[in-house]
């Protein structure tokens, strides 16, 4: 017979199991996301103060409040940053989940052919790293080296993709060139959620393909479709990479064109790590409330 103290035991060593299992991830994901965040906050609210040339007399840290903040705040380019990937992210980002889309649809209607191949050619582009990305593309944007740029001037046409106001939108391609495979890869898989059978009562009562496409996939893709466009909302404002690169062709882009740019100028370039860390939450609030501000009005649109 079972004893109540075996039954006890084995009880616990039960509830201890799924604990033991998630051990390693929640260590990792304490000292790789919780922690580092801490420490962002932490020193956002502190000031470091170094005595003599070089620091040598000694060092002082201090509670500074949200006089870091302030500062951040009060840098014309930071703010300059900040509202310019507000207009790169109401421009971008529709563009591109709606190629996107678009995309998905085509390659999973019943006329498709060679629909994995597509795919495939398709999400190449996101596994090619920013940086590669932005040299290939640099190529087509250099006078001297693009051969777009030599046929517009044959044709007596002047054009100047590393300009000040046409170098965010050289940008911005390269950016929906790389990241609407992935998003279309979302979609596509929640498009292969939906039954078949919605297909088949659609096509038994006359539906055109454009038809299927409003009535049926486009509402039942709907989440996808937010999570794609959350997910581009917090990547526009962790630009970095294409415009670091740039910055070596484009004299237009400088050290503070983006926000994260101008974090790391701030904290590599003028050694203010502490007001780097303010701005750097800054972007994660500002990410923080414009996707839920999207998700807000996306609920309220759908009730």
């Amino acid at each position: 017979m079972t004893t109540s103290s075996s039954v006890t035991r084995r009880n616990r060593a039960a509830a201890r199991a799924p604990w033991l299992l998630l051990a390693p991830f929640l260590v990792l994901f304490v000292l790789t996301f919780i922690t580092p965040i801490v420490a962002a906050v932490g020193s956002s609210f502190t000031r470091v103060t170094r005595s003599g040339l070089f620091g040598e007399a000694g060092v002082r840290t201090e509670f500074a409040g949200f006089a870091n903040y302030a500062q951040a705040i009060g840098d014309g380019n930071f703010i300059a940053s900040l509202g310019r990937m507000l207009l790169f992210g109401i421009v971008q980002v529709p563009v591109m989940i709606l190629a996107a889309t678009i995309l998905a649809l085509l390659l999973e209607s019943a006329s498709a052919r060679w629909p994995g191949f597509f795919r495939a050619a398709y999400f190449m582009p996101y596994g090619v790293p920013g940086v590669i990305a932005t040299i290939l593309w640099s190529f087509l944007y250099v006078p001297g080296l693009s051969p777009i740029i030599d046929v517009a001037s044959w044709m007596g046409i002047t054009v100047d993709f590393l300009g000040a106001g046409a170098v965010l939108w050289s940008i911005a391609n390269i950016v929906t060139w790389s990241y609407t495979g992935y998003n279309m890869l979302i979609i596509v898989a929640q498009l292969k959620a939906i039954p078949g059978e919605l297909y088949e009562a659609a096509r038994v009562d006359g539906a055109t393909p454009f038809q299927i496409a409003s009535k049926i996939q486009i509402p039942l893709i709907a989440p996808a479709l937010m999570l794609t466009t959350v997910f581009s909302i917090i990547g526009t404002l962790q630009l970095f990479a294409e415009p670091q690169v740039l910055t070596k062709v484009a004299p237009a882009i400088d050290s503070q064109y983006t926000p994260n740019l101008s974090a790391f100028t701030t904290a590599f370039a003028y050694n203010d790590y502490n007001v780097a860390a303010a701005q750097a939450v800054l972007i994660a609030v500002v990410a923080f409330v414009l996707s839920f501000a999207f998700l807000r009005l996306t609920n309220r649109e759908g009730q």
